[in-house]
């Protein structure tokens, strides 16, 4: 593979201007396509097969009429302190509010609450329930403004107003003062890494533009494939960090060779075939457990996955191709200006030699530079005086964190979860407080009966024994379809739909309906929105751990395949499993305990989002191969080399300690930087990610992995000659490079690379 991209390297740099258009005239297509293409629409969650979704798809064939409506508002009034909403003056403030919404646009119907029975019982709080003709991504401005302005009337009347539903939800917007935060703390980053502002801005230019591309796309085919905003907002997260670190990595790699006296299109091949192979590796593993998540059976977490995984093949297509091309354009700007002015004071005089002015597309001239010591290798020689202390303290440390990981609840937020800023969430603390808890989330039971069972018998026999459940509140009146063969009855709980007590409550329903179901024949299914979410996180909570095993079993297999060890992929996993753990820790300390949850935004503490704990392990993942193949690729190209066990740990540390730690800062800021959106979902994955990403890069990288490989020593290394002949060599460090392109005469390393491969060879 080495080979290979080794060529594609030298090709692209030196069909630099036809790489670019091409490019070019991607980023171009994907933005027309995502500029033309329509809105999609914000989909409801759905889980194939479980209950509460058989029932809602029965629905939908019983009652086709019940989803020609559109988006939904829900107007909650309440009296001012001291009165009752049925006062007259009350009354007419409301009924004129409501007035004014007959016969707007897009307004289907109003309802009246003084004739629907929506009055508290104390009478200080009424809702009224407006649906519209268009959802809620379709509705026009006018629309929108009318019902605020309606509100503000009633307000100006005296009456407290808030808005419930779906009619004001909006697709989450980009490009907030957190997400701008985030890629200048990226950029600056990069600039201290790099030493170099054209390196810098070039890893941040290749980043955008597999990012526009990537973000164009999933906008372009929302419609056809039913893509929501989440989807492309992970795919803007996933690609813009990615695309960064592998840019970085080859430039890194890219710079080296020109230190060590390669001309600059032989360096841009050598970096696509040494870092490029393990950014392929590396994009790989992320793409695979990404689009793995199309096991869970979620058709949202589908879309995410494939979403994602599309962005990081396009990451890495971008730093194979796109990154050496312009190493061509920039030539050796892309160098650090110490090293240019070291490099070229001695050869001004020189008459062959053009000036980086003369030939901005790629000075020829070999650059050596005198290597640095550097931080990584203190670190790694501070680890192999003390690995043992080290280790202890690192793991000790990770499973500190991760112990509140034991408490996790997973749930799916809604109203209750958004700011108390909101006019949702003040309407949704209304009605729970006139109306109950339970209010918030009912439950909806679907009675499928047989043709020739008594209708009302059967549903009355439901009703009551719902209303002997423990934990109901209120049943309403069933309701038949046209060919009397279904029914629906809306139960009301006690208690919040997020609450321990009403995920029992749904398990009570279905196992005391069990008898109706023996006694008539009729199928009892409980649904809304309530049951699903709590079916959803039963089948997240049932998946994690199948999941987790098989993301485990394909890192250690592709991780012997790539260092031909055993005990290198075994640590891998063990480390992967320490910084997911201390990830879990931090969301549930965060989102459900509320420990620093202000510093983040994070007004409302509750469950954490089901769908997390399985999308961060397949994101995190792949990132966690990233650094462990960067970082462990030199250290195995060292020892098979001829260097000691300790020798190949300070190798790796010396050339990618630095841009490992660098690309995870990166990575963090980028993650971090979706904190401050108003989604959920959003938040939640931001802070796990980050964290995720922290606890990998610095502590199990850094500081686990080289101890563990320091108490190995050579058994670290060692692969059993079965596995040696059936494995494949993908010969991810370039190994076979090396044999068909000599290292130029000025490697600091070409010494030891022309040592035969004597018994640390497998």
């Amino acid at each position: 593979m080495a080979t290979f991209l080794y060529r594609i390297g030298r090709w692209a740099f030196r069909r630099r201007r036809l790489v670019g258009g091409l490019w070019l005239g991607a980023l171009v297509l994907a933005v027309v396509g995502a500029a033309v293409a329509p809105t999609g629409e914000e989909e409801d969650l759905s889980m194939p097969g479980t209950e509460s979704q058989k029932a809602f798809d029965l629905l939908d064939e019983r009652f086709p009429q019940s989803n020609s409506q559109g988006a939904e508002a829900r107007l909650v009034f309440r009296a001012p302190d001291g009165q009752r909403v049925t006062a007259r003056e009350n009354r007419a403030a409301v009924e004129d509010t409501l007035g004014s919404l007959d016969g707007g646009d897009q307004v289907a119907s109003t309802t009246d609450p003084y004739e629907t029975g929506a009055v508290s019982e104390d009478g200080t709080i009424a809702y009224s329930t407006v649906t519209y003709t268009a959802e809620a991504v379709d509705l026009i401005g006018p629309t929108k403004s009318a019902l605020e302005d309606a509100a503000s009337q009633a307000r100006a009347a005296g009456l407290t107003v808030e808005i419930g539903g779906s009619a004001l939800d909006a697709e989450e917007e980009l490009g907030g003062t957190t997400e701008l935060i985030g890629v200048a703390v990226a950029a600056v980053v990069l600039v201290l890494a790099l030493g170099s502002l054209v390196a810098a801005g070039l890893s941040l230019l290749t980043a955008f533009v597999g990012v526009a591309i990537a973000f164009g796309l999933v906008s372009a085919l929302a419609v056809p494939l039913g893509l929501t905003s989440t989807v492309a907002i992970l795919a803007l997260m996933l690609g813009l960090a990615v695309g960064i670190d592998y840019a970085l990595f080859i430039t890194s790699r890219f710079r080296d060779e020109r230190a060590r006296g390669s001309e600059p299109e032989e360096a841009a091949g050598r970096a696509v075939g040494t870092a490029g192979s393990a950014v392929v590796f590396a994009g790989a593993t992320v793409f695979i457990a990404l689009v793995g998540l199309g096991v869970v059976g979620i058709p949202e977490l589908t879309k995410m996955g494939m979403g994602g995984a599309g962005a990081v093949a396009l990451a890495v297509l971008v730093a194979l191709t796109l990154v050496p091309a312009l190493f061509g354009f920039f030539g050796r700007r892309v160098l650090s200006r110490a090293v240019r002015k070291a490099a070229g004071a001695p050869r001004r005089g020189a008459g062959n030699c053009a000036t980086s002015h003369d030939e901005p597309s790629g000075d020829r001239r070999p650059i050596a530079a005198k290597p640095a010591k550097r931080i990584g290798t203190r670190w790694a020689r501070f680890v192999l005086r003390r690995p043992a202390a080290v280790l202890m303290t690192s793991v000790l440390g990770l499973g500190a964190i991760a112990l509140p990981a034991l408490s996790l609840e997973l749930g799916l937020p809604g109203d209750e979860s958004k700011s108390v800023e909101t006019t949702q969430r003040r309407a949704y603390d209304l009605l729970s407080e006139g109306f109950g808890p339970g209010f918030n989330g009912p439950l909806t039971v679907v009675v499928d009966m047989p043709e020739s069972a008594g209708a009302r018998a059967t549903t009355d026999q439901v009703v009551t024994t719902l209303r002997g459940v423990d934990g109901i509140a209120s049943v309403g009146d069933p309701v038949l379809n046209q060919a009397k063969d279904t029914a629906v009855l809306t139960a009301v709980p006690k208690t919040a739909p997020n609450s321990g007590e009403t995920k029992d409550l749904v398990h009570a329903i279905r196992g005391a309906v069990s008898d109706v179901e023996a006694d008539t024949g009729a199928a009892v299914l409980v649904t809304g929105t309530t049951a699903m979410n709590i079916d959803i996180s039963e089948a997240m909570s049932d998946a994690l751990i199948p999941y987790l095993a098989v993301v485990i079993g394909l890192a250690v297999l592709l991780l012997t395949v790539v260092f031909r060890s055993v005990l290198v992929p075994v640590k891998a996993a063990l480390g992967f499993l320490l910084s997911v753990g201390a990830a879990f820790g931090v969301l549930v300390a965060v989102f459900q305990w509320g420990w620093a949850a202000g510093l983040l935004g994070i007004e409302q503490t509750g469950p954490v989002m089901s769908l997390m704990p399985i999308l961060i392990i397949g994101i995190v993942f792949g990132l966690a191969m990233d650094y462990e193949v960067f970082l462990l690729t030199r250290m195995r190209e060292a020892y098979v080399h001829g260097a000691s066990p300790g020798e190949a740990i300070v190798s790796g540390f010396r050339h990618s300690g630095r841009v490992v730690a660098a690309a995870a800062i990166i990575m963090i800021s980028v993650f971090a930087g979706f904190v401050g959106m108003s989604s959920p979902t959003i938040q939640t994955m931001g802070v796990g990610l980050a964290a995720a990403v922290a606890f990998d890069a610095f502590v199990v990288r850094m500081a686990i992995v080289p101890a563990i490989l320091a108490l190995l020593g050579h058994r670290a290394w060692w692969l059993p000659r079965i596995l040696n002949r059936v494995l494949p060599n993908v010969d991810i460090e370039g190994e076979k490079l090396s044999r068909h392109v000599p290292a130029p005469a000025t490697d600091p390393d070409a010494a030891v690379r022309r040592l035969p491969v004597g018994r640390h060879q497998h």
